[in-house]
């Protein structure tokens, strides 16, 4: 999460204005074209236009029309951040999957998507296929993701996962011993129903923490995390739950197993890492 404050530089076109969005930028805000040609290939600049959606502008060379507006979202912070590359597991055609290391956002922000999985997904294809998001998994969890390539295929891989039809396994290390072999937590979040099954795969008595292999079939914001530090056994590395359970080395969860049917093919379909 960025502490810094963001900048925000807006400039609506007037009929008789002939600079690129780069110069428009540059003047308005005082910055060198080279501070907004970086800050417009990271995702922080907007094209509003007067009727329909706001959508990135990157190219430093577009002219845009009378009434447009150009916005720059300026946050150092976001800007200067760097993450790991994801890297492709699969390539299913009409999907993709990868595996994206802990720190990368699911999808960009306002200020930037250059730490966003879908933008290294569009940069390793080279920008000739489309990318939509199916699912999330949280910045600091690492682990496999689905990229669908089409509305088609999002719409049908988002139904499965909304009609629990994906089996999804987690790897998660936690503070303290469990009292049972396995277990279910239950316990509603935010109104709705969830469910956590898991399995406790080692104990090490000397760090006082143990592994769980964990199984849900919702999806709820943090729910593992959430349901374990409901339980007295917050996951180790977690900047939000639970007590005595910080590390270094960041949030030991890890997303191991997606499993489905595959609604083009019909074939069963296990990724695992």
């Amino acid at each position: 999460m960025s502490i810094t404050a963001t900048r925000i530089i807006s400039h609506t076109v007037a009929a008789a204005e002939t600079a690129t969005a780069c110069e428009l930028l540059a003047t308005r805000s005082g910055f060198s074209k080279g501070k907004i040609k970086d800050a417009m290939n990271k995702g922080a600049v907007w094209l509003v236009p007067p009727t329909g959606s706001m959508k990135r502008l990157r190219r430093a060379t577009a002219t845009l029309n009378a009434g447009e507006k150009i916005e720059l979202r300026y946050n150092e912070e976001v800007l200067a951040k760097q993450v790991p590359a994801s890297a492709l597991v699969a390539d299913e055609h009409h999907y993709s999957v990868w595996f994206k290391p802990a720190g990368v956002l699911a999808q960009g922000t306002m200020e930037g998507d250059h730490c966003a999985l879908l933008r290294q997904v569009e940069l390793y294809f080279k920008m000739a296929r489309p990318v939509f998001l199916v699912h999330r998994l949280d910045r600091e969890a690492s682990g496999l993701m689905l990229v669908a390539h089409s509305q088609n295929a999002a719409a049908r891989l988002s139904a499965l996962f909304q009609n629990n039809a994906v089996y999804k396994r987690y790897w998660v290390q936690v503070r303290g011993q469990l009292t049972s072999a396995s277990g279910v937590i239950d316990t509603p979040l935010d109104g709705k129903a969830a469910h956590t099954e898991y399995t406790v795969e080692s104990y090490d008595a000397a760090s006082d923490m143990s592994i769980l292999s964990v199984v849900i079939d919702t999806g709820r914001l943090h729910q593992i995390r959430r349901h374990l530090d409901g339980i007295n056994h917050p996951v180790i590395g977690d900047p939000k739950y639970g007590s005595g359970n910080k590390s270094p080395a960041g949030l030991q969860l890890n997303a191991v197993q997606l499993r489905f049917r595959c609604p083009f093919t019909d074939k069963e379909m296990d990724f695992s890492v």
